[in-house]
């Protein structure tokens, strides 16, 4: 069931004295991770950072890809299918920057078709920012502020946001990777976060045929069309049943010796 405040901000957005451009709504972050100095001693939590400007060779070039696909699709999603060859020649040929390259990896039909078209618009607005900023939304404040700016210019604009911001300018730039900025005492979130939530699998598990569930009979017994029977009256004073009783005994040749072959009386 959908949250009544997400509701509420559709109908509001929805209602035709409310087509203008709304602003961001102002929010108050949180004290997360990211944003305090980090002492933590590098070991094989620490996310390896990669830049454009690090790659020497095609192979390094190759390795910064699939990060990037890591990142956006989540490394559950790496497909051959999922691949943006357009995209990919673009960055080769650095007639595109890597952050051009992640805004159409968000961008991609295969992005809307894992995350966007699976969720509400709270739950994509956490997920983007985990792929994009690298943190998770601060607070419901968050969720809602960004809602809107999909309710409003879309899924795209939003994207457009967010990767045009200050916070990802300061945080990855033009050359970098998006990363999980920080992380203390938890998984990746490419690991905690699926890419849909329960209503979406509820959804799917209602519409997947579950063998021996009685609904099944029922819907295939509301299918049956049962002709009505008609029953034609039959007069039985005129009907002569005839006589069947035998008045002699068959012979049929009868012993008690319980070792003949022929029938024992």
């Amino acid at each position: 069931m959908a949250d009544p405040s997400e509701i509420a901000v559709r109908l509001f957005i929805l209602h035709p004295s409310n087509t203008m451009s709304i602003p961001l709504l102002t929010y108050q972050p949180t004290s997360q991770n990211h944003r305090v100095p980090g002492y933590e001693v590098p070991n094989e939590d620490t996310p390896y950072i990669y830049r454009l400007e690090d790659c020497t060779d095609n192979t390094d070039l190759e390795e910064l890809i699939w990060a990037g696909y890591r990142q956006v699709f989540s490394e559950h999603v790496i497909l051959k299918s999922s691949q943006q060859a357009d995209l990919e020649s673009q960055l080769k040929n650095r007639s595109i920057t890597v952050r051009d390259f992640i805004r159409g990896l968000s961008k991609s039909d295969t992005y809307r078709k894992l995350v966007v078209e699976t969720n509400s618009n709270y739950r994509i607005v956490d997920i983007t920012l985990k792929r994009l900023l690298g943190r998770s939304s601060y607070n419901q404040d968050e969720q809602i502020a960004w809602s809107i700016v999909i309710a409003t210019q879309g899924f795209d604009g939003f994207v457009d946001a967010l990767i045009d911001s200050d916070e990802y300018t300061t945080s990855f730039g033009d050359t970098t990777i998006p990363y999980q900025r920080r992380r203390y005492k938890e998984r990746p979130f490419n690991l905690v976060t699926p890419r849909y939530g329960n209503y979406w699998r509820d959804r799917l598990e209602e519409q997947r045929y579950k063998s021996g569930n009685v609904k099944n009979f029922l819907e295939m017994a509301r299918s049956l069309s049962i002709p009505q029977v008609k029953y034609t009256p039959v007069q039985t004073a005129n009907i002569s049943i005839p006589d069947m009783t035998r008045t002699t005994k068959p012979k049929v040749p009868a012993s008690i010796n319980t070792i003949a072959s022929f029938p024992v009386r």
